[in-house]
């Protein structure tokens, strides 16, 4: 048994409200059950009820045992004067106020019916991958893409708020924003930490004044990340080592704080040097780039937007010191999908959130256009029901997986709730 249950049946008034009475035999009748408090204090807030007639309005606290009452320190806490009720699932002691008053108790466990718990301890006991798994496939589709969509909302939300930080880092400067965010996940998961502290040792007025040169931009992004360090005897390299000492001191340019960079276990397209590369060319074609996405709705018009390559010695090349095959090294669709997903749709929905207006509908579409996400948590989802395959449910899956599942919190889970109350 948790209190998150006591709660959640609170809340939705999950019990028979039909003769209501305290364990001291009063009638209870409810006219209100108050607002749900998250934070520190009682559980509810101004309930409104009436015990043998006489109305009250004020905070109900709710526990497993009454005991907790004393257990929790609550007898000396002045939050708690203002109780009305005390709502537990045993009685196994009486409660008083600082000044000596009895709060009424009422004793759950009466009025809950036995099938409604029987569902809460079958989930909350499974041993399973996910709480629900063997009842995953019956969950209603209705029920599940409405779910889905607001765990995709709720996980762009998340998101909102790293956005929201880098805005203040960077004085409100959106442009800004999308360089560090798009740099963070040019890096993909593996090096996605080490670019990201690779774009905030920039100062984005140091790139706006660098973007009409890609070897310039090339220095300061291989210099910042310590590429450049290695003593290799290439005229290329030479040239951007020069380059960069002399950016470096122009500029004030420090990089001690940037992370190393991974080339283990990396596919050779992946390679940080091939990305940074790709980086540069984007940020010296494309000016004002935010610009130009807030605009953009469909996934066409960004695969042409990223459809860049690598600068010419990078198409012989995947690290400085050995020649390859010659190959463009254009950027896939399926790595320009990642950036929509992670930079792009994040950052259009802060964008207007920021502006006061609301663009969900134009986010489902845009991502509803892009092929579902191939991970292993999508996957076993994928093989306990069957979904829509679009990248609207992979993240959304993510989300449920992340911060439901993994947390058990069933109860503030539409399907844990349907599968709670089901008959």
């Amino acid at each position: 048994m948790q209190e998150d249950f006591l709660h959640y049946v609170w809340k939705h008034k999950a019990f028979s409200s039909q003769s209501l009475k305290t364990v001291s035999g009063e009638t209870i009748s409810i006219k209100h059950l108050g607002q749900h408090n998250h934070n520190a204090g009682p559980d509810f807030f101004n309930g409104q009820l009436s015990i043998n007639g006489q109305l009250w309005a004020g905070n109900i606290e709710i526990h497993i045992k009454s005991s907790d009452w004393y257990l929790h320190n609550h007898e000396k806490d002045k939050a708690y004067d203002n109780v009305i009720l005390h709502v537990v699932w045993e009685h196994d002691t009486e409660v008083f106020r600082k000044d000596n008053s009895e709060i009424p108790t009422l004793e759950l466990k009466h009025y809950v019916d036995d099938d409604l718990f029987g569902n809460y301890q079958k989930l909350m006991k499974s041993k399973s991958w996910i709480n629900c798994e063997s009842d995953f496939s019956d969950i209603d589709d209705f029920l599940l893409n409405n779910w889905l969509e607001r765990l995709f909302i709720e996980r762009l939300e998340r998101k909102s708020d790293d956005i929201s930080t880098l805005l203040q880092q960077s004085n409100n400067d959106w442009e800004a924003v999308l360089f560090i965010m798009l740099l963070k996940n040019f890096g993909l998961k593996v090096n996605g930490e080490a670019f990201l502290s690779l774009a905030k040792s920039i100062d984005y007025s140091v790139v706006r004044k660098l973007q009409n040169d890609v070897l310039e931009m090339e220095a300061l992004l291989f210099g910042q990340a310590g590429l450049l360090d290695d003593d290799v005897q290439d005229a290329y390299h030479l040239d951007l080592k020069l380059r960069y000492q002399y950016l470096k001191q122009k500029f004030t340019l420090r990089n001690e704080g940037v992370l190393p960079l991974q080339f283990f276990r990396l596919r050779p397209p992946n390679f940080p040097t091939i990305r940074l590369s790709q980086f540069a060319n984007l940020y010296t074609t494309e000016h004002q780039l935010f610009s130009k996405v807030m605009v953009m709705n469909k996934k066409d018009e960004f695969y042409k937007l990223f459809n860049k390559g690598v600068n010419e010695f990078w198409m012989t090349h995947y690290t400085f010191a050995k020649a390859s095959k010659i190959s463009k090294k254009l950027l896939t669709k399926s790595f320009i999908d990642l950036l929509i997903i992670n930079t792009i749709i994040p950052l259009k929905f802060s964008y207007a959130k920021y502006q006061g207006q609301s663009i969900e509908g134009e986010l489902f579409d845009l991502i509803k256009e892009i092929k579902l996400e191939n991970n292993s948590i999508v996957k076993k989802f994928l093989q306990l029901k069957s979904l829509e395959k679009n990248a609207l449910s992979s993240q959304a899956l993510l989300q449920l997986k992340q911060h439901y599942c993994d947390k058990n919190k069933c109860l503030q889970c539409a399907i844990g709730n349907q599968l709670i109350v089901k008959n």
